[in-house]
């Protein structure tokens, strides 16, 4: 694809071959306990098993998880499907500084799991309840 070719990331239409669950870094570094990079990706990949992007154009950041069409789920974080468009970086080299894989594809079709994202969303609620957020 000529966008990955010459800016390393393409805009993707979701709800074709996966959906995004888009989750306020917030919540991931209070699941994870860190906002170190290494740390974070080593834990997200641990518990969801398939693909992260990281977007860093605004504030702290927004991380998109992506999941199966079919997949289920009833969380608070916004679900992006049909009708969104979602900046998708190149799978090799990281080429943009702003929007780039956390956990990387490693397999067609291995999407995260829903219910350990909602496991691990369910340890950030509680984290920010302990810290009374």
């Amino acid at each position: 694809m000529a966008e990955w070719a010459n800016h390393g990331v393409a805009l993707l239409p979701l709800g074709a071959r996966f959906d995004a669950v888009r989750v306020p870094a917030s919540r991931i570094h209070a699941a994870v306990g860190s906002d170190e990079p290494s740390v974070v990706a080593g834990t997200l990949g641990e518990w969801l098993h398939g693909p992260v992007i990281r977007d860093t154009r605004t504030g702290q950041g927004t991380y998109y998880v992506l999941v199966a069409l079919d997949a289920e789920w009833a969380g608070a974080e916004d679900r992006l499907g049909a009708g969104t468009y979602l900046a998708v970086p190149c799978v090799g080299e990281q080429v943009s500084p702003v929007t780039y894989w956390v956990v990387r594809p490693f397999r067609r079709g291995g999407l995260c799991d829903t219910a350990h994202l909602a496991a691990l969303l369910a340890v950030a609620g509680t984290v920010e309840r302990e810290a009374g957020r």
